[in-house]
């Protein structure tokens, strides 16, 4: 079973915690490392447990399409299928659904959609949506939820809510007592539908919650004025997980509002694009500044790349399309997110998240959604 402790509210804000599952206990706030396909691309576990990552996330739809769920079941479940022994939580697939945009319709029963892999037609309902990530034997698993874009009216979005109340609702009935199903808030940039979505959800007695619905298209100041909000519409003694957030300084912010979970592509897809985190800012390695660069890319960070490797070899390995570039950018740069929760976990207890926060605004106070 999943149980959740606070073990320190910060002076400045925030909180520490520990959050015990069946493969491990996790110091929380910590950042979820995204291996969508049961890989964090580039990194094999042993390579996420040097960088420090004691909890991954893993994605329901994705797994579903190949291998399929049945398939990991039967070679003993995710953890032995992928080689790794720490928890994992599975995103439902709400988010990859919602992307796919013309190949999907939504009905109250579920989304019928055509698969992105072979365009066989497929259906993913509450009901099934738990027993997938059942199936695969995860440590937490995430209830079925519909977002709307961005911009979207109150009406849309108030029929979102009101339909993943009742897709959760279903996905509470029909998981095993045994299985740790968060639920999601939704509600777009609407303060009423949030406090209706989070009163609805909190009556189904979750053992977390989630804060759904960012990252698809709004604007980064609502963005933060929203999510916020919802952190304090969420239980205390319930951990609260905002999805797919974010830069290092949304980390560092969101904490500070009350988070203790997060996940977020954003440090593997920017190492696939050269652009790397460090203690100085982000390091665009392919520039030809770095072609004869003899320096560590960070001289802070304990990566094996920073201590053994030039700037200049990893700008050769990017420029040649060498793969162990993409094997060491994205090592460091999910070492940088990891050692940053370190710092944020500490700041928090010592009441130092404001200079944590000067910092990350100075050095990442620009959006970074692409590559630098």
């Amino acid at each position: 079973m999943v149980r959740f402790e606070v073990v320190r509210e910060g002076p400045a804000g925030g909180r520490t915690g520990l959050l015990h599952t069946p493969h491990g206990t996790v110091e929380t706030p910590a950042f979820m490392p995204v291996g969508t396909r049961a890989s964090v691309k580039g990194l094999p576990p042993f390579l996420l447990e040097e960088a420090g990552a004691r909890i991954v996330l893993c994605n329901t739809f994705h797994l579903a399409l190949r291998p399929g769920s049945a398939l990991i079941r039967e070679v003993g479940g995710l953890h032995r299928f992928m080689g790794w022994r720490g928890p994992i939580l599975t995103d439902s697939g709400g988010f990859q659904v919602f992307s796919l945009a013309s190949l999907r319709q939504v009905t109250e029963e579920g989304i019928a959609f055509r698969s992105p892999v072979d365009g066989s037609p497929l259906f993913l309902g509450p009901e099934r949506a738990v027993a997938i990530q059942e199936e695969l034997g995860v440590d937490i698993a995430m209830v079925l939820d519909v977002l709307v874009p961005g911009g979207a009216s109150w009406e849309e979005t108030e029929a979102a809510v009101s339909r993943t109340a009742r897709w959760a609702a279903r996905c509470r009935e029909a998981a095993a007592p045994s299985t740790a199903l968060f639920g999601i808030v939704q509600g777009g940039a609407y303060r009423d539908l949030r406090e209706r979505s989070a009163r609805d959800l909190r009556a189904l007695d979750f053992p977390g919650y989630a804060a759904g619905g960012f990252s698809v298209g709004e604007k980064k100041e609502a963005f933060r004025e929203v999510a916020a909000f919802t952190a304090g519409l969420l239980p205390e003694d319930r951990p609260r997980y905002l999805m797919g957030v974010g830069t290092p300084l949304d980390l560092v912010e969101a904490v500070s509002w009350g988070y203790d979970l997060f996940d977020c592509v954003l440090p593997t897809r920017n190492a696939r694009n050269g652009s790397l985190f460090t203690s100085r800012g982000v390091v665009a390695i392919k520039n030809a500044e770095h072609v004869r660069d003899e320096r560590p890319l960070d001289p802070e960070c304990p990566c094996w790349a920073c201590r053994n490797v030039s700037r200049a070899y990893l700008n050769h390995l990017f420029r040649s399309g060498d793969p162990t570039g993409l094997v060491l950018h994205t090592l460091h740069n999910v070492t940088f997110y990891l050692r940053l929760m370190d710092r944020i976990r500490k700041g928090v207890e010592t009441g130092g998240l404001e200079g944590l926060h000067a910092e990350m605004r100075r050095l990442y106070g620009r959006d970074l959604d692409g590559p630098a």
